[in-house]
């Protein structure tokens, strides 16, 4: 494989790519708690954020119209591309045929075959993708996957979830169908979450949604998932962006159980919390505290970039998600079970993916409803 990646010496320079509310709140501040990257530029089509975001930051903006200059200039060795789902291929494929590296936001994709065509783009150009996975560098959730990997609870046997929100009908995720609706944006951590607490990859879906008769949603926005395993496990999950915040697991298991609570979401003062009661009923809480999830998957792929290794998080674990997401779709205007081609599980989250570093607070977003970014 040829390579015409850049390859920074000490700190690697980031822009960020769509400046919507996880950009604003999550990326653009966390950058702060790391000690090997720096922002640098923002792409967005809104001025208004282009003037704010720049003098808050220090940093270049740039349109869309200018992308490709900016990925020419030699400023930035690598990209936070957290546009809509349905832009993602077309803001990741250029950046990394010039050999800019990606941090892609999940989920990575709107289909198997962008997906496909942006993993293709960096093995062409050896620069490296990754998609952003926090939650792998998150210290309670990554003490979850290796210890019950570790058979501590013996053989699992279900997985039940509720992971809900009230979203605007403003914000593009509500009017822009099911590849920017409840699913993607919130069922993406339930899926990825148990397939690797189960240590599996899922054989068949069977999906079901309605529609909230107040809400002018464009899709389903309540939908209930389940996930069937060839080793007879099965994972059963809610998602809905009508209702009140809720965030939480339960996990059974042989010999024991695990109440996860909360399990996805992120801020300053979240601490991604289980309890662990075994089949005497004696109970352990894991408590790791709160970290900064975003800094610590920047620092983590910026580690990659300079050291040459290839991320967890590739561009195949962000495909095996989406075949999920592809097949929960069929599911959902069928109503009929929908089989996967059998995976082999790939284990390949470890306890040094850890990142313990410090939360940043996150500041005022400026104009986030903007679909452009």
């Amino acid at each position: 494989m040829s390579s015409n990646a850049k390859t920074p010496t000490e700190t690697v320079r980031y822009a960020v790519v769509g400046g919507g509310e996880i950009s604003q709140t999550a990326f653009m501040p966390g950058i702060s708690a790391t000690s090997n990257s720096r922002l640098v530029a923002l792409v967005t089509g809104d001025p208004k954020k282009a003037e704010a975001l720049g003098e808050r930051y220090g940093i270049k903006s740039y349109t869309y119209d200018d992308y490709d200059q900016l990925l020419d200039s030699g400023e930035v060795d690598a990209v936070y591309v957290a546009t809509p789902n349905f832009r993602h291929r077309e803001h990741t494929v250029p950046a990394l045929e010039a050999g800019i590296h990606v941090l892609l936001e999940k989920p990575m994709a709107t289909s198997v075959e962008d997906c496909e065509a942006m993993i293709k783009a960096a093995e062409k150009s050896g620069a490296k993708l990754m998609v952003a996975y926090r939650l792998h560098h998150e210290p309670g959730t990554v003490e979850m996957i290796t210890r019950l990997q570790q058979g501590e609870l013996g053989r699992l046997h279900s997985f039940t979830s509720h992971f809900s929100q009230d979203l605007n009908e403003q914000n593009h995720r509500a009017t822009n169908g099911y590849w920017a609706g409840v699913v993607p944006d919130q069922g993406t951590y339930q899926i990825n979450a148990v397939r690797h607490l189960f240590g599996a990859e899922p054989v068949a879906v069977r999906a079901a949604g309605r529609k909230h008769p107040e809400r002018e949603y464009n899709f389903d926005d309540t939908v209930s998932i389940t996930l069937e395993f060839e080793g007879g496990q099965l994972a059963t999950f809610l998602v809905s962006c009508s209702a009140a915040g809720i965030d939480r697991f339960t996990l059974v298991a042989e010999k024991g159980t695990i109440d996860c609570d909360p399990s996805f979401v992120f801020g300053p003062d979240v601490s991604i919390k289980s309890v662990w009661t075994d089949t005497d009923g004696n109970t352990q809480t894991l408590d790791p505290g709160a970290v900064e999830q975003f800094g610590g998957q920047t620092e983590y792929f910026s580690n990659c970039i300079l050291t040459g290794k290839d991320p967890e998080a590739d561009g195949e674990e962000g495909r095996r998600d989406l075949r999920i997401l592809e097949a929960i779709e069929r599911a959902l205007e069928t109503g009929e079970r929908v089989t996967l081609e059998p995976l082999e599980y790939r284990p390949r989250i470890t306890t040094d993916q850890i990142y313990r570093l410090t939360p940043v607070e996150p500041p005022e977003p400026v104009s986030v409803q903007s679909i452009s970014g």
